[in-house]
């Protein structure tokens, strides 16, 4: 594609899935890859805590169908007794290439885009519909993969943590470990209580502070006139000594 550029980009109009059963005051939210669920979640609660309101659909495609999803099931968290259809289909975009090259043709590229329309309803809906879900299924079905997925975890070698012959293989183990060490190193395990025993919490040594000289400020301290006997450092020399 380095002898092309990208010209024009056509959104193909192709024909959604409808959802029957619509109320005439149903809210409609669409969802883009830039949306934030926040500010969504805010405005669909402060519509569907209207008695009016009994539908709400979420519309999302590309990068924005994950968001479409999380709003619907965070709605279905905080209203109970919700009914879901689900509706997944493809946008189609078409995407003209100009060749920069004399003799090369026009290319035409066609994209499918995954898309998604969701319909929350207070109401009951028809249950035969393709892609219907009841209030408190999903609940359920988190429920069950979540204890299938986060087993509780045990540690082999303790009491009632594993099957029988799971504690044994574990003391084996740990015996044969023991018996390597003391090859290696035969004196190993007196060193060790040994170090503990010297070095350890209770048996530190406290080593004895030194004593701080205190210094005087130098403010305090008063100098005295030096005589001439200092200035020439040491004694002057007798008359006659020489």
């Amino acid at each position: 594609m380095e002898n092309y550029t990208k010209g024009a980009v056509h959104e193909v109009l192709l024909e959604p899935p409808c959802l029957l059963d619509l109320d005439s005051n149903v809210v409609h939210m669409k969802v883009s890859g830039g949306s934030k669920i926040r500010n969504l979640i805010g405005f669909a609660l402060k519509q569907m805590k209207d008695p009016s309101t009994k539908q709400m659909t979420w519309t999302a495609s590309g990068h924005g169908t994950t968001k479409a999803i999380s709003c619907a099931e965070i709605m279905k968290r905080k209203i109970k007794g919700l009914h879901q259809i689900t509706k997944i289909y493809y946008k189609r975009v078409e995407e003209w290439w100009e060749p920069k090259v004399q003799g090369l043709d026009r290319l035409k590229v066609n994209r499918d885009i995954p898309a998604v329309k969701i319909l929350l309803s207070k109401d009951p809906l028809d249950t035969s519909e393709p892609g219907y879900q009841a209030p408190g299924v999903s609940d359920a079905l988190w429920k069950k993969s979540g204890a299938q997925i986060h087993p509780k975890k045990t540690r082999p070698g303790r009491p009632n943590s594993a099957p029988t012959g799971g504690s044994t293989e574990a003391s084996s183990a740990e015996e044969k470990r023991q018996i390597k060490r003391k090859k290696r190193d035969p004196d190993a395990e007196t060193k060790g209580t040994n170090h503990k025993g010297q070095f350890g919490r209770n048996a530190e040594k406290q080593t004895p502070k030194k004593e701080t000289k205190q210094i005087k400020d130098s403010k305090n301290v008063k100098l005295k006139p030096l005589d001439t006997k200092d200035r020439d450092h040491g004694n002057p020399a007798k008359p006659g000594s020489s």
